[in-house]
């Protein structure tokens, strides 16, 4: 858990945690396994990935992983930006998702985007061949756009 492992850092965690969970996921059942683990350094709050309640350039480092494909009707790379727009110059940034052309639209363009604004070391890393699970598995969870997409700000 990377609260425990960077004792000194202060960790967020975001969510709708809205009627779609049944009531089987709450923001209260979060901090309730942060306790258990025994952080003092991580607090959740409620908020919605396509406009974060959070000022430009809040975060060191932001991470996702696999939610922007549950946000039906949402552009990706809208979702992408906004989270981007919370990094701080400098940091970096860690989403791993279900990034299919269909979903994502051309991520091609996008990181070159990302690159021709000033980000560095933008990459994308396909994580179902291998790098996080076997294909085969990949395939049989659904998971086989899986991808990686790393860079700083």
């Amino acid at each position: 858990m990377p609260a425990l492992k960077n004792p000194q850092a202060r960790l967020v965690g975001v969510d709708v945690w809205n009627w779609q969970y049944g009531g089987s996921f709450s923001q209260a059942l979060c901090e309730q396994n942060a306790r258990s683990e025994g952080t003092d350094n991580i607090r959740f709050q409620q908020g919605d990935a396509r406009n974060l309640p959070f000022p430009d350039e809040t975060f060191d480092v932001v991470v996702s992983n696999y939610v922007y494909h549950n946000i039906f009707g949402a552009n990706k790379q809208d979702l992408l930006k906004e989270t981007l727009r919370v990094l701080k110059k400098g940091g970096t940034f860690v989403i791993h998702d279900l990034m299919s052309k269909h979903c994502y639209g051309d991520m091609e363009q996008f990181m070159e985007d990302l690159r021709r604004t000033g980000y560095e070391h933008v990459e994308i890393r396909h994580t179902a061949d291998g790098l996080f699970m076997k294909r085969r598995e990949a395939m049989l969870l659904q998971l086989s756009s899986s991808a990686l997409l790393t860079g700083k700000k």
